[in-house]
């Protein structure tokens, strides 16, 4: 490895063609040209003296040891995001940037309203929101806050629990008007059935409490859950959907109310080093009272 140190912006371009599989791809990502892109390629092979693509008619394909340098890339791509963040903050009030993550429906579904009053509030705060359903990392600062279905498992993590919300079983009436309502979950066999993909941890608890929802059983099979609740809306079968977003639309009944429930117990956190940022600290209490809400009907 050569003397000098790799400026940010050459792991910039590398986690670019990393994700985009060619330099033209990554100079259009970025904002650069290709031989800009090339040159940054060839400036952080030469600074690590080693090889990170292997240059192929299909493009660039990533060698082990730049597969074994991407997730340490990716974090110095997060703090440097974060550090933006919080520059943007430099000022008095509340001002700056915050990023949030949260599941697909909860960021989609739920989110929107409170995050509109809030702004309404502090004009001056832009708000990120990045609709996931994949556990974003606060440690690596990859957001600075998270709407999360299970306890945070890192220490240093400021948690709040805020209570469970229930998933039931949902059909509209459309489609309950045309194939009939059924009673038992055992008539279930008869009718159109949404559900999941592929299979998780959360999907095989949920097996273990309710044998009867099998894969095999699906006549539509999606791992998004805004399809799945889209499909329900447009009146294609039966399925799972969070009650909360159905208590003022009457079109979706809910079925066997008494029998299938689940409950997705919901945590807000974000990074202690956070806990006296103006900025994170109002989005934090925000999100908090407007989930607590939806929680709990209000």
């Amino acid at each position: 490895m050569s003397g000098t140190e790799p400026g940010w912006e050459l792991y910039r371009t590398f986690l670019a063609v990393v994700r985009e599989g060619s330099l033209s791809g990554a100079a259009r990502a970025l904002g650069l040209t290709q031989p800009t892109a090339g040159r940054h390629v060839d400036a952080l092979e030469r600074a690590l003296d080693m090889s990170l693509f292997i240059r192929t008619q299909q493009g660039l394909s990533p060698t082990e040891a730049a597969l074994s340098l991407r997730p340490f890339a990716e974090s110095l791509e997060a703090t440097s995001a974060a550090l933006l963040r919080a520059a943007s903050s430099h000022g008095e009030g509340v001002r700056g940037t915050v990023r949030i993550t949260a599941s697909e429906v909860v960021a989609v579904e739920v989110l929107p309203p409170i995050l509109a009053d809030l702004h309404a509030a502090y004009p001056e705060l832009t708000l990120e929101l990045v609709p996931s359903n994949r556990m974003e990392d606060l440690l690596r600062r990859e957001a600075d806050i998270a709407v999360r279905m299970q306890p945070p498992s890192q220490g240093v993590l400021v948690a709040r629990h805020l209570g469970e919300i229930e998933l039931g079983m949902f059909a509209h009436q459309r489609y309950l008007a045309q194939r009939g309502t059924p009673t038992t979950v055992e008539e279930l066999a008869g009718h159109t059935l949404i559900g999941y993909d592929k299979e998780n941890a959360f999907l095989r608890s949920v097996r273990a409490q309710f044998p009867w929802i099998q894969r095999n059983r699906f006549a539509l099979r999606t791992d998004s859950d805004l399809a799945a609740i889209a499909a329900l809306r447009a009146g294609f079968g039966i399925g799972f959907c969070q009650v909360g977003l159905v208590r003022h639309n009457a079109d979706l009944v809910r079925l066997f109310s008494d029998q299938v429930s689940i409950t997705l117990d919901t945590w807000l956190a974000m990074h202690e080093d956070l806990r006296d940022s103006p900025r994170c600290r109002v989005v934090f209490d925000a999100l908090a009272t407007g989930l607590l809400r939806y929680i709990n009907g209000d």
